[in-house]
């Protein structure tokens, strides 16, 4: 995938700019009750300044730059989110490109425009074409470069049947054809939404941002009624306080901060996962990640790399090695499996396939397939199988011993069976993906638990949870039993993530809390999930969890520093209110700023430069190292809580002096 655009390059910038403008709109604001309240506040403002300019009253000079700062605070707060969406939009215009003028190739030879495909139609791609739709393949073994998808220059291969059909509109086919049938209309497939997701066009607001939108409103109700009960105090004491005094006072207090940055960090929360090439269908399952108890993880195509290879022809007592390797082969001719093939490699040269040669296909029911030749039946399958479908017993016991000594090493057994006589077995060797054992050390150092799903059975899922380093795993398991483990999980108040590529892994995918389906399983479990991993890498989770806990904190941290702001602030706009009043309020004037009217403006001027000075780190986030939660909050607090009660004195002082300086006021 292209990289994500700086944050401040001219064309975002410009953009973000004019946006900025447009979000003026009280509809859009509207959106967000602070920033609201504030465009609200301003507008009456400058009908206020505009009346006083007509009768000649009040203090236009003064007033007026209130006025101005009082805009610059809003247009400040619709320029964070307008940046942060305009890296979205910069990534899905690159995204589109992929799509451009994709044409299809119909099996009676007719190219079409892709934008005529229908679902179920069948299309025809070779060596260098772009697939023109998201698609099952139905025919053919072909070398796919999905760099344009996933940013990966390493090829995959995408073939027909198991967990690797799947393929996504605006690949390419570098060697080899496929005959692919369409499973997405045009404008709803994979790439469609994701392009919708990056732009944010279907970004909803998160249960922790809508909470946080609550508490905010309610602050800014509390300090609209706040202020607006001053008046009378003041006239009870013998005094009045100037409507833009009482302005200034209201927008300093509120959070404007927080609720300025709160969009922009929900939408570059979402923004950075798609720079990981992970896709989240909603911004729930990015917070719901940085929570996550419970890890469940797929064994093939997720642990290991899925493609298990035949190491070893093991034959039993009186059984020759060269027989038990003809027969695996011959059994293997039709198999179009990687593990198929891999028995006709490692057996080398032999001969062809009969001409009256009947292949048996595998099914998930009779778990055997091979090959029928007149009366001769030469099959290959799971121990069990095999020995149910030939009722043999000589040599069953022995056949059993060897296969449980492969699965004690973690490798798989396949029996071979001619006819009523068992030959003996094949070892399959399942290969792990690279670093994986380290990946969930990392997760464990996380606080998070990890429990690897497989249809093994229970001596090759121990052997492989062993060396993975998984914490626990789930043997021989159904679609119903990984849904009762979620469950069961669930029901104990536990966070659950589900990593899966299989259709068979759709409804757990489903139940799950965070569900992320690997971009190279199937059509079905990519639907069924709520996040996609467009590399495949089942401990991406790492990131994930990340990200959300990243998310989290980023929201907390301003929303931290935003309220310890209002400390300053007080000791900023207070004595200047309440000095004519109350001379001993003067006291709380630790800044020494020069004047009621400097501290007021000051105080105005530094609370809408503080939104943009903390654009950076609304985009970027706040940086994550695992740590007990009481660490975390405690760093927090020292950084983000003691910085926002220092920061304003220093920079509301440092205003001041500019202000006096050139003689504002």
């Amino acid at each position: 995938m292209t990289n994500a655009p700086s944050l401040f390059t001219g064309p975002l910038l410009s953009a973000a700019a004019r946006d900025a403008f447009g979000k003026l709109d009280p509809r859009v604001l509207v959106r967000n009750p602070v920033m609201f309240v504030t465009a609200v506040v301003a507008a009456l403002s400058t009908l206020l300044l505009v009346k006083g300019i007509v009768t000649g009253s009040g203090s236009p000079a003064f007033e007026g730059q209130l006025v101005f700062w009082l805009w610059l605070t809003v247009l400040f707060g619709n320029f964070a989110e307008a940046l942060a969406e305009g890296r979205g939009k910069a990534q899905a215009a690159s995204l589109r490109s992929a799509k451009a003028e994709l044409t299809a190739r119909l099996p009676d030879g007719r190219v079409v425009d892709a934008a005529t495909l229908k679902v179920g139609d069948l299309v025809h791609v070779g060596t260098g074409d772009l697939i023109p739709a998201d698609g099952e393949v139905v025919e053919g073994v072909a070398s796919v470069n999905e760099a344009a998808i996933t940013g990966e220059s390493a090829p995959v291969i995408r073939e027909a049947g198991g967990d690797r059909s799947a393929v996504t509109a605006g690949t390419r086919v570098i060697a080899d054809r496929l005959v692919v049938r369409v499973t997405a209309a045009q404008g709803q497939g994979f790439l469609d939404r994701m392009i919708a997701l990056v732009e944010g066009a279907s970004r909803q607001k998160t249960p922790n941002e809508i909470a946080l939108t609550i508490l905010l409103a309610g602050l800014t109700l509390i300090f609209l009624i706040a202020v607006g009960t001053l008046p009378a105090f003041a006239s009870y004491a013998g005094g009045n306080i100037a409507v833009p005094v009482l302005v200034a006072l209201f927008v300093t207090l509120i959070p404007t901060t927080i609720s300025a940055l709160l969009s922009a960090i929900g939408i570059a929360g979402m923004d950075r996962l798609v720079r990981f090439n992970v896709l989240a269908k909603s911004g729930r399952a990015v917070e719901a990640a940085g929570d996550i108890d419970t890890l469940l993880i797929d064994k093939t195509g997720t642990i290991t790399i899925g493609d298990r290879q035949a190491t070893a022809f093991l034959p039993l007592a009186g059984v020759g090695p060269a027989e038990l390797a003809a027969a695996a082969r011959l059994a293997s001719l039709a198999d179009e499996t990687p593990e198929g093939r891999s028995i006709v490699m490692l057996a080398g040269d032999g001969e062809a396939m009969p001409a009256d040669a009947e292949p048996i296909g595998f099914s998930s029911h009779t778990r055997v397939s091979g090959v029928q030749v007149g009366e001769r039946v030469i099959l290959k399958g799971a121990v069990d199988a095999v020995l149910r479908r030939t009722e043999a017993t000589v040599g069953a016991a022995e056949l059993r011993r060897l296969a449980d000594d492969i699965a004690r090493q973690g490798a798989t057994p396949l029996a071979v069976a001619d006819g009523r006589r068992l030959l003996g077995v094949v070892r399959l060797n399942d290969v792990l993906k690279a670093g994986i054992r380290e990946r969930f050390s990392e997760l464990r150092r996380m606080g998070i638990r990890t429990v690897m799903i497989t249809g093994d059975n229970s001596l090759t899922a121990a052997s492989i949870a062993a060396e993975s380093g998984v914490d626990d795993f789930l043997a021989e398991a159904t679609p119903e039993d990984k849904l009762m483990l979620i469950r069961r999980e669930q029901a104990g108040g536990k966070l659950v993530a589900m990593c899966g590529d299989g259709t068979n892994d759709a409804p757990a995918l489903a139940q799950s809390d965070v569900g992320v389906a690997m971009n190279s399983g199937t059509q079905a479990a990519r639907e069924a999930g709520n996040m996609v991993d467009l590399d495949s890498d089942p401990t991406k989770l790492i990131e994930i969890v990340g990200l959300g806990k990243q998310l989290l904190m980023t929201r907390g941290a301003l929303t931290t520093f935003s309220i310890s702001n209002d400390v300053a602030k007080y000791f900023a706009i207070l004595p200047a209110i309440f000095v004519a009043l109350y001379p001993g309020m003067a006291a709380l004037n630790v800044m020494g700023l020069a004047s009621p009217q400097s501290a007021i403006l000051s105080a105005i001027i530094f609370n809408a430069l503080i939104i943009p000075a903390l654009v950076p780190l609304a985009l970027k986030g706040v940086r994550y190292h695992p740590a007990p939660a009481g660490t975390l909050l405690a760093r927090n607090l020292g950084i983000y809580g003691l910085g926002g009660i220092v920061a304003p004195f220093i920079g509301i002082k440092l205003i001041d002096l500019l202000v006096g300086g050139l003689h504002l006021v």
